[in-house]
């Protein structure tokens, strides 16, 4: 591959600038007013693909912002890479606090600032410069590659389930490699493994017919306010553990191999209290803080409403009270289930003396597990070793990433985040940024990747 990394070389500062022009395109996919935008970055994007030596490419529509495919599928009996990333970007203006114009790329301190920079156009499009760079030295990928480019994911990928299972032949592959995440630094990269899933739902509680003064009615009227307190208050217990029934019997535990890689960057207690700024660490004690936020459920009150919270005071009993709820989910954990779980036992346990009601709402996913001793997971290893110079350490990820999931049931393959960002990036965020060494690094580590993933499928 050394002919392909010296490309990569040669041709740094063009990569930069063909990344500046794609950052230029304003192609926020939740805007009405940009859909033009999106379509102009999918058509700038399958352009540059064609360029690139990349095959069959196409803008595929889809009920909302097409998809851009493209394919090099002339390695018979070597395994079949299919590379995901998204052409779309979140909002961004200027007063939001941008030192420039979002949309108008500046090169500073060797990092390119402007909106989508990381997230995720710089990323995806280390992919696409590796392939080239494979394809005009050596003339030949020594896999078969396919290339899935939505312009949705950051308004939640609605049409790609329904895309993928439209076009599952078409995408079938060996491995989905996904590079839209971070890794712990420059020196050390990092693999996420795990994604947590999630359900979401909302309480209700209704109490009498209508708000009532509370000194005709307290004391005698049971206040929906306060009964909702007392049945989120029952839904943990004091060391933070779910006390639904059924919650955990699910739980893919962890091996002593996994508490092994995922103490390697355990947290103080000092340290977590010092990043969030909370009194104290908080949840089940037999597990440590890493392996809470990545490796176990959770059960999250995220925000409660009723009665008044203004100025002053007004002496009513509310009529009503309400909760949003969200739960993180593990492997093997189902959405639906631990929904009806947490329903049934609400119903059941909720006083007489109000009605309640439990809904479930849109936004749900499952959680996702990669075998880190997969042949992929080697690959990936080899690849980061030679492109960063180090090998990574593994690590569960909090957060949800429903596609994973969706990538790994539909299509049935394993799915390797491959991250080339950092988490000081500013994603979503003012000054967004990617570091231009770790571009050049992305696309040496994703050429090595296509190189290792041919000798340990």
């Amino acid at each position: 591959m050394q002919p392909a990394l010296d490309y990569a070389a040669q041709n740094a500062a063009a990569f930069r600038q063909q990344l500046f022009d794609l950052i230029r395109i304003p192609s926020v996919s939740t805007l009405p007013e940009r859909a033009g935008a999106v379509r102009e970055a999918a058509q700038w994007l399958a352009d540059n693909m064609r360029r690139a030596g990349i095959e069959n490419v196409a803008v595929m529509p889809t009920a909302g912002h097409p998809v851009v495919y493209g394919d090099w599928l002339h390695a018979p009996d070597a395994p079949t890479v299919l590379i995901y990333g998204h052409y779309d970007v979140q909002p961004a203006e200027k007063a939001d606090g941008w030192d420039g114009d979002p949309f108008q790329p500046v090169e500073r301190d060797g990092k390119v600032y402007g909106r989508g920079a990381t997230d995720d156009k710089g990323q995806m499009f280390a992919h696409i410069k590796a392939v080239e760079s494979i394809l005009q030295t050596v003339g030949a990928l020594p896999v078969n590659v396919k290339f899935v480019i939505e312009g949705e994911e950051e308004i939640g990928s609605p049409n790609l389930p329904p895309f993928l299972a439209e076009h599952k032949d078409k995408l079938g592959a060996d491995v989905c490699v996904i590079s839209d995440g971070s890794i712990l630094s420059e020196a050390q990269p990092s693999i996420v493994y795990a994604l947590r899933g999630l359900t979401a739902l909302e309480i209700e509680v209704h109490g009498p017919a209508t708000d009532l003064h509370s000194g005709m009615y307290g004391g005698a009227v049971h206040n929906p306010v306060q009964a909702l307190a007392e049945i989120i208050a029952g839904l943990h217990d004091a060391d933070g553990r779910v006390t639904v029934p059924g919650f955990y019997d699910d739980v893919l535990a962890l091996s002593a191999e996994e508490r092994a890689e995922l103490s390697k960057t355990d947290i103080s207690e000092a340290d977590w209290i010092a990043q969030n700024g909370a009194p104290a660490a908080w949840g089940e004690p037999e597990f440590s803080i890493r392996e809470r936020v990545g490796a176990r459920p959770t059960l999250e009150v995220n925000g409660m409403a009723g009665g008044f919270y203004g100025a002053g005071v007004k002496t009513v009993l509310p009529a009503r009270a309400l909760a949003k709820i969200t739960c993180r989910l593990v492997a093997d954990q189902n959405p639906q289930k631990i929904f009806d779980l947490i329903k049934r036992h609400i119903e059941q346990t909720a006083p007489p003396t109000v009605r309640v009601e439990v809904r479930g709402l849109k936004g749900s996913g499952h959680p996702a597990l990669v075998d880190i001793n997969a042949p992929s997971m080697r690959a990936a290893i080899t690849a980061y070793e030679r492109g960063f110079g180090a090998p990574p350490v593994f690590m569960r990820e909090g957060g949800s990433i429903p596609i994973v999931a969706d990538f790994q049931q539909t299509l049935g393959v394993p799915v390797v985040l491959m991250g080339f960002g950092l988490n000081t990036d500013s994603p979503h965020g003012p000054n967004e940024h990617f570091h231009l060494s770790m571009f050049r690094k992305g696309i040496d580590t994703a050429i090595h990747f296509l190189d290792a993933i041919k000798t340990t499928e």
